[in-house]
Formats: C-alpha cells, structure tokens, sequence
C-alpha cells in the first residue's frame, strides 16, 4: 500500500535533505515532484492541487527557509498536511445508541458482508453482545453468507422473511435487538454494480425505520478515482458517517484513501488488507502518514503483536531458551506466531527507515524475509515429531530426506540447523554472563 507514493516522496525529500539552505525556487520545484507523485498514485487532480497550495503556503514562510534544517522542516509541514488530509484525528464508531446500530453500505464486491463479520467479531472481542442482520436479499447466498459469518463469530443473527420488504425486515430487527439485549447490531445491507434510484430509495427507507447511529459505507480501494465517486453519491444519497476502505493490500497507489476523505468529509473508520477475520485495523491518520513518508508506525505493530501474540507460550519458550531445552516445535511455533501478525510486507512497512530503502533493497529484503518463512516451516513440518524434540539425531541421511520431503536443499536443512544452534549457543552465553555479573555484584 503507497509503495510508488512513498518511494517518490523520499526520492523528493532526499534531495532537500542534501541541502543546507533552501531557496523559493527549491521548494516550488520539490512541490511540483509532490504534485506529480500525488497524481501518479492515483489522488484526485482538485485534492493534490489543494494540498499542495497548502504545503507551499507554509513552506514558503521564515520558518523553513531560514531553519538550520530546512529539508526537516519541509518534511514536517508534508506530514502534518497529509494527517489533515486523511482525517486528521483518529474516529471511533458510535456506540451510544441501545442498540448502537450500523447500516453497512456498499457496491457488490467492496467486500461489505465480509467486512460485516469481521466487525461483529472485533466487537464482541470488545465485550460487545452483537447480532447481524441480513438486508441484502436479492444477491444470491448472501444471506447464507453472513449467517455462516454470524455462525463463526458466535453472534446473533436475523434472517429475512418470505415477502417481507427490506424496511420492514429492519423494523423487525431493531425491536428483536433492543428486546434480546444486543448492544450491537450490524445491519448487511444489499449492494448493486452501481448506484440507482431503487437502491437509494431503498436504502433511505431502511435508515429511516431503523434509525442508525452509524452509516458506514465500505469502499473498495482498488478501483481508484471511481471510489471517490461512489463516495460521493452515497454520501449525497443517504448521508455517511464513516468509511471502511477494504482490498488496500491490493493497491500500491493509494490514491483513493488520500482522496476520499477530503472530498465526501467522512472519516475512514476502518481499513482492510486481507481475507482473514483479524485484517480490519483501525484507522489513525497519523500513522499512516508517518507510514507514507517512510517513518515507520511502531504503535501499530506492538499494538498488532499485543493482540496476535500468545504472551503466555512466549513466556514457556522464553522459559525454555533459558534453560537451554529449546526444540525444533518451539522454533514452528514461533513461526505460527509471527504469521498471525499478518502479511510481512504490512509489519516491514511500519518498522521506521524501510519506506525508505531504495525499491530494489527492499524487495529483496521482504522477499527473502518471506521465502526464508516458508522454506523453515516446511523444513520443521518435514521432520518426524522426534526429530524436532532431539536435533542432535539428524545426521545426514535424516537431513537428505528432509530436505527431498521439504522440497528444498540440503544447504536449506544445514542452514536452519545452523541458525538454530547459534540461537542455543547464544542463550548459553547469555546465562553465563548473568552468572558472572550475579558473582561479581555480591
């Protein structure tokens, strides 16, 4: 996500980080580079002339010509204008109502029933006691679809009746909700290709009897400037009051989370990047602009490890390394538990500096950070149970047929043998300096 807006922006900045003193005609000709990364990533044309105008109005000032670091200070007025540009403060859905109730908007294949149940999950995660209803009745399975959702979520669900129009079934449901004690309810509603007048009737009759605290409309990022449009005419329609953008591991530009804010003035709530029930984030403004300009995002990611980490497994392995008794099954499970962190690629943008590489470096880097995943945990799943509990027995006709099993080399088996008698030798040296600080300090 943003990867060709971050690589020319730091191409940019680079450039003026080299300079001691900056010039009017410096600055003009770096927002003019700005301008066109912004274009090029897909930004809507009024947006990044607006932000632009904005940047140059305070780059152009004392503050940054005559700084001693004036490339710093150009850095910093880009960042604080691209927070305001996606929404400026972070925004939580509101919860207030009895139930707190969220109409789900969106065109066919914005990933909106998908969504649907990843928030259901996240919200009973919360403590939240949820139902989902099922208002899209005309698209085949749906309602099957998220009642599989509500099945793997453990929440409730609402199904349509025969003949009952779509605002009817939604009365029906907030009576059932507010009369069950569902503190949450989600309302999946139907979608279309494109936007006509039977879905906004639709629509503006269903919120009408239901009421909602929350209108969200999930958009689809992928498709670009037309997203901005589809905001638009929604928020026109029926009156948003929040986004989701989803499939943004599917888009390198990210024109369309930079754009659709400042155009419909509807806060992202929420974004997804992948098909599994954890990959729905909140979104913050500022940390996706420090993402962008290659800063990192280290809130994030020890806020992703806190939630995905089995603290209490780290501790039994950090137990383990102590003693000495680490194992082949320690060292998968530490892959399984690096895995539900998500896409590598996702946690090496928020580590500060990567952003920054240049393309060739970082692809190399993640490439082989993911290949190098892959090829240890088929090495480990190769290996019979007791092979993993007792390394030492794998001489080298074990490690011939791991290796033909794994579908990898010899070297591959050597090198993981390797990796993991360095982790032990270095866990004994740690245990003697310990020793020998402990003996030196009585």
């Amino acid at each position: 996500m943003f990867e060709s807006l971050s690589k020319s922006l730091n191409g940019v900045f680079r450039n003026l980080r080299g300079r001691g003193k900056l010039s009017e005609k410096n600055v003009k000709d770096a927002l003019r580079e700005v301008r066109m990364a912004l274009l090029e990533a897909d930004v809507n044309y009024q947006v990044a002339k607006s932000f632009v105008a904005d940047v140059k109005e305070k780059c152009l000032g004392e503050e940054v010509l005559q700084s001693v670091t004036p490339g710093q200070q150009f850095v910093k007025f880009v960042h604080a204008e691209l927070v305001e540009l996606l929404g400026g403060a972070h925004r939580e859905f509101d919860l207030s109502g009895k139930p707190a109730s969220i109409l789900m908007l969106g065109l066919h294949g914005a990933g909106k029933t998908t969504t649907c149940g990843k928030l259901a999950l996240r919200f009973k995660k919360q403590g939240h006691n949820v139902v989902m209803v099922a208002c899209d009745i005309r698209r085949p399975a749906a309602v099957d679809q998220l009642r599989i959702l509500s099945d793997q979520a453990g929440v409730g669900f609402v199904a349509p009746r025969e003949g009952e129009s779509v605002p009817e079934m939604g009365a029906r449901a907030r009576e059932h909700a507010e009369k069950s004690g569902y503190t949450v309810a989600l309302y999946d509603t139907g979608g279309r290709f494109q936007i006509d007048e039977e879905l906004v009737g639709e629509l503006v009759s269903l919120r009408d009897r239901v009421e909602p605290g929350n209108v969200v409309l999930v958009l689809d990022a992928a498709i670009g400037q037309e997203s901005v449009e589809v905001a638009s005419r929604f928020n026109e329609a029926v009156g948003l009051t929040g986004l989701i953008l989803t499939k943004l591991d599917g888009d390198a530009r990210g024109g369309a989370a930079l754009s659709v804010h400042a155009v419909t003035r509807s806060p992202i709530l929420m974004t997804g990047s992948g098909e599994r029930q954890e990959d729905l984030e909140p979104f913050y403004p500022d940390r996706m602009a420090s993402r962008i300009l290659g800063m990192g995002d280290v809130v994030s990611l020890v806020e992703k490890a806190q939630e995905s980490i089995d603290l209490e497994e780290m501790g039994l392995m950090e137990e383990r390394l102590s003693k000495n008794t680490l194992n082949f099954e320690d060292f998968l499970k530490q892959i399984h538990q690096m895995k539900k962190l998500g896409p590598l690629e996702n946690l090496l943008d928020m580590l500060p500096g990567v952003g920054q590489l240049p393309e060739d470096v970082r692809s190399s880097v993640m490439g082989q950070s993911a290949d190098g995943m892959k090829r240890a945990e088929a090495i480990i799943l190769s290996m019979t149970p007791q092979e993993r509990k007792r390394p030492e027995l794998l001489n080298a006709s074990r490690r011939r047929r791991i290796a033909t099993g794994s579908g990898t080399h010899v070297r591959d088996v050597n090198q993981i043998l390797k990796s993991f008698q360095q982790t032990k030798k270095m866990s004994t040296n740690m245990k003697k300096m310990q020793k020998k600080l402990l003996r030196m300090g009585r």
